[in-house]
């Protein structure tokens, strides 16, 4: 499976860059960014957790 390229932790999923110097945007992006980090921040859940255990092979089958 191919995984996101870029900085961080691999297969992380980078934040959107902050508001600044965005004076062109249109008025809702503002709202769909702080909705899309605060999806990004949500702890995963335990059973994310053990199923990706799972598939990595990591896990008790």
């Amino acid at each position: 499976m191919n995984q996101p390229k870029g900085k961080g932790e691999p297969g992380a999923i980078p934040a959107m860059p902050p508001d600044s110097g965005r004076e062109n945007e249109p008025g809702w992006a503002g709202g769909l960014r702080k909705l899309y980090n605060s999806v990004v921040d949500e702890p995963l859940p335990d059973s994310f957790k053990d199923l990706l255990k799972k598939l990595d092979g990591g896990g008790d089958a």
